[in-house]
Parts: structure tokens; C-alpha cells; sequence
């Protein structure tokens, strides 16, 4: 079984240092969901809801979210990424919803999966606040890693 990497021998956490592993390309892409009532699906589908365009702004939040992640989870590295893609897919059979995939690469010593993470929480979130005042009932469910490329532990691909 594998350890915590993010604490030391003696239980506290820490930084993990990377300054000896090579740089290499890394690229994770993570996905989740906000599930919502019709009439709020068919307000950000035409383009009217009353903030403007949710997804647009949703898209942008995303990216600044993935350059931000290390300032917001402690232990994460500041990383130069080299892209951040978020793209969404509008649903309507079954549960209206629209899925949020965000896609994080670099170049260096530690992987991007926080940081696809992070953009695909932020853009959903951006949704629910964008659309809240017709529907607080938005649901975000299902956020998880589909995919990391890279570094020494290779690759992981969801089931």
C-alpha cells in the first residue's frame, strides 16, 4: 500500500519536494456536472439569462481557477501551466445539465490533476451563481479526474 505523500516520518504535513524529479509532460483532464430544472437549462441555452453569458463566464472562471489552484489548496505547487481548456455539453434528456470537462497541461516536476479539478469545480460553481436566482436548487455532482498522462506513476484512465 502506498504512503501519504503529503506528510513527513513524523506525521506532519508538508510540501512534498519535486525538485528531483525530471520535468516531463503532464496533462490530466477532469469532468463533473450541474444538474438543474428545465426553464434554467432553456435560460442558458439562448443566452438570456439576466448575467449574461453563463457559459462564457463560467469558461473563464475555469481557466483562472486552474492558474489559481495553488493558492487555494495549501499544498499544491504554483505551476506554469502551458493550457487550460474547459469545455461544456448541454444535456436535456432524463436530468437537464450541463458537463464541464477541463483539460490542464504542463511541463515540469508534478502533475495537473488538482488543477483540472479545480477549474471544473470554479466553472460549475460560476453556473450555480449565474443562475441561482432562478434555481437554487443546481445540483453539482459527479466531479472526478477521467484521465492523467505523465510523470512517474504513467498513466490513469477512469473506469
Amino acid at each position: 500500500m502506498s504512503t501519504l505523500t503529503h506528510f513527513d516520518a513524523q506525521g506532519q504535513a508538508h510540501m512534498v519536494d519535486v525538485a528531483a524529479k525530471p520535468a516531463t509532460h503532464r496533462v490530466a483532464v477532469a469532468t463533473g456536472r450541474i444538474e438543474m430544472q428545465p426553464h434554467t437549462l432553456a435560460l442558458i441555452e439562448s443566452g438570456t439569462a439576466k448575467k449574461g453569458d453563463v457559459l462564457g463566464i463560467a469558461r473563464i472562471a475555469g481557466i483562472q481557477a486552474a492558474k489559481k489552484t495553488s493558492d487555494l489548496i495549501p499544498l499544491c505547487h504554483p505551476l506554469a501551466l502551458t493550457r487550460v481548456a474547459v469545455a461544456f455539453a448541454i444535456a436535456d434528456g432524463g436530468v437537464p445539465q450541463v458537463a464541464c470537462t477541463a483539460t490542464v497541461e504542463t511541463v515540469g516536476p508534478t502533475g495537473v490533476e488538482m488543477e483540472a479539478l479545480t477549474a471544473v469545480q470554479v466553472a460549475l460553481l460560476t453556473i450555480y451563481d449565474m443562475c441561482k436566482a432562478v434555481d437554487r436548487g443546481m445540483r453539482i455532482t459527479d466531479v472526478h479526474v477521467l484521465e492523467k498522462h505523465g510523470g512517474k506513476s504513467g498513466s490513469y484512465v477512469a473506469d
